[in-house]
């Protein structure tokens, strides 16, 4: 008989968590104005809020904190943090912010200008928001397969080389850079393949553009490079992440990912012009250059922890509970953007709630009675996320309504994703006694999932 699958690690401390009562999550919720961010943290019983920084970090990293070296500037830890990056991914240009969206401003703050177009593949919330917010365009050239949930395509995340093309045809003098995020987060934590990648920079050389890679996820998208693409079965995890950044110019890494740290990222390229360029940005924003909003004891772990994550073992053991949660969502009907992801299952909130009009955020409507269910916390990906036009100002309601539920590495065991699974159901079921959703009492004007404020109407 065949072993069954277990994890590649065993547990060494435990954090309590407390069960809450209806009532009790009632007058938690409206008091957070229907917007789960809002919550404490002891309000919330299991926490699917994001991945991000919500990691469990290995013995080795919490070691290596120890040895953390603090110093202002030439600090030994932000030398093995990257010598690690060049050998994960070769690029010897490295520029530490203290995480994803820090990378981000101080990158763009340099190469994108007003006016500018910037085509990718679904660009998540703080990457549209770095671009809009420089009253540039973040156009999506993602593979339609994306947008029909129940289509089983195994790399949905992709970029359309056709559509990209005819971005650049149209738009080549206004377009800094392309950008891939690996995986496709706002698609549901979809792959990219080798392929797409290969044609995505034969399309960058033809019109002379640089790419970089949203990377907040990479060594998820290697896995699924190995298991899903022909050719790469028998390539190791760090084989693959070396062939896929031959393939860019640079990199934005939020490291609270796939470095399995709580705090950290980093810019990295071959470029030295985008170094000289940016260095200026993170010595304004972040700090020195050889710590960027990091302490030296963050920069031990995330070179660890990249070091470690690049293990098949590791992101297997990760990816599989994943699976799990979809095979039970499976049992119980509930549609969620198919083949899973690799961080979280998104439900597709159009498809639960029928009759509540995307006008009133069906996603976020889900995410509340899920909440209310069990105190279990997820997080829209929708039509509140989408913010709204830069122009018109209305609503975005062309992309997809998604309740995320993201994973935290190495955090939960798969009884807590029976229970989600059963509280999803019990939503599920009753379905059609929910016809109404909410409505925005205020917003910010730029990444206003964050901080609004609804209505339950």
């Amino acid at each position: 008989m065949e072993l069954p699958f277990a994890e590649s690690w065993k547990i060494k401390m435990v954090e309590p968590i407390r069960k809450s009562t209806r009532q009790e999550r009632e007058q938690w919720i409206k008091e957070a104005h229907y917007n789960v961010f809002q919550l404490k943290a002891e309000q919330v019983y299991i926490d699917l809020l994001t991945d991000s920084g919500t990691n469990a970090m290995s013995d080795r990293q919490w070691a290596g904190m120890m040895m953390g070296d603090e110093s202002y500037a030439g600090a030994r830890s932000f030398q093995h943090m990257r010598d690690t990056i060049e050998r994960l991914t070769g690029f010897e240009y490295v520029i530490p912010t203290h995480q994803g969206r820090a990378a981000e401003n101080v990158l763009f703050s340099y190469l994108v200008k007003p006016g500018d177009i910037v085509p990718g593949n679904s660009h998540f919330d703080t990457t549209k928001g770095h671009i809009e917010g420089r009253k540039a365009t973040a156009l999506d050239c993602t593979v339609d397969e994306a947008k029909d949930t129940q289509l089983e395509v195994p790399f949905k995340g992709n970029v359309d080389p056709v559509k990209l093309d005819k971005a650049l045809a149209e738009n080549a003098d206004k377009v800094p850079f392309i950008i891939v995020t690996i995986t496709n987060n706002t698609a549901g934590g979809q792959p990219v393949s080798m392929e797409n990648l290969r044609a995505v920079r034969k399309v960058a050389d033809k019109y002379g553009k640089p790419v970089i890679f949203d990377s907040a996820r990479f060594a998820e998208n290697a896995y699924f490079i190995k298991t899903r693409e022909k050719g790469y079965e028998n390539k190791t995890i760090k084989e693959i992440v070396k062939e896929m950044f031959s393939l860019a110019d640079g990199m934005t890494m939020s490291a609270k990912k796939d470095a399995v740290v709580n705090m950290g990222g980093f810019i990295a390229t071959h470029r030295k012009d985008w170094y000289e360029g940016a260095k200026g940005y993170c010595v304004q924003f972040e700090g020195y250059l050889t710590y960027g909003g990091m302490n030296g004891r963050d920069m031990e772990a995330v070179a660890i922890g990249l070091d470690e994550n690049t293990e098949f073992d590791n992101l297997e053991t990760r990816i599989k509970q994943i699976q799990y949660l979809a095979s039970r969502l499976d049992e119980f009907g509930i549609p969620y953007q198919r083949p899973a992801g690799g961080h979280a299952i998104f439900v597709d909130a159009d498809k639960v709630l029928t009759e509540v009009p995307k006008e009133e955020f069906p996603a976020q409507t889900l995410t509340i009675e899920l909440y209310l269910e069990a105190g279990i916390r997820g997080c829209e990906i929708g039509y509140l996320l989408a913010d709204r036009d830069p122009v018109t100002r209305e609503n975005r309601f062309n992309g997809l309504d998604l309740l995320r539920l993201a994973i935290p590495r190495r955090v939960y065991t798969n009884n807590h994703m029976d229970v989600i699974a059963v509280a999803l159901k019990n939503v599920y079921d009753r379905r059609h006694e929910i016809k109404r959703g909410v409505r925005i009492a205020w917003e910010a004007p730029l990444m206003r999932h964050f901080t609004v404020q609804l209505e339950r109407l």
